[in-house]
């Protein structure tokens, strides 16, 4: 499976932007799709998780009620709207695929995209 995300770009504060994760194979829709970030000098970290059948999703408590992930299983894409942006979401955003049901950790997912930097001024 390959995963490239596209989307990211510069916003100001409380500006919105819309990514999106694009992958080929065949077995899509069944895959535990997830986002995470990575700013510099952190770590990367859990975003958003949606499931495979049920389309039930999951946030990080810093974006939600900001944050909406979305599939759209016939364009194999995954999507992340984000609203009221705020300079601490600066990073570089990835996808990631095939992870357990209740995936959050880095580890679990098998597969990744290369990511795209969102960077957020104030």
């Amino acid at each position: 499976v390959q995963l490239q995300a596209s989307g990211g770009g510069l916003v100001q504060a409380g500006g919105s932007l819309r990514l999106s994760c694009a992958a080929s194979g065949r077995t899509f829709s069944s895959y535990v799709l997830g986002w995470f970030r990575q700013a510099p000098g952190k770590e990367r970290e859990f975003v958003a998780r949606i499931s495979s059948r049920t389309y039930s999703s999951y946030y990080a408590d810093f974006v939600k009620g900001r944050f909406t992930i979305s599939r759209d299983n016939a364009k194999n894409t995954v999507y992340l709207q984000m609203n009221r942006l705020t300079p601490e979401d600066t990073a570089v955003y990835y996808c990631a695929a095939d992870g357990p049901p209740y995936a959050t950790v880095v580890t679990e997912y098998d597969y990744w995209g290369r990511g795209t930097q969102v960077t957020v001024s104030s």
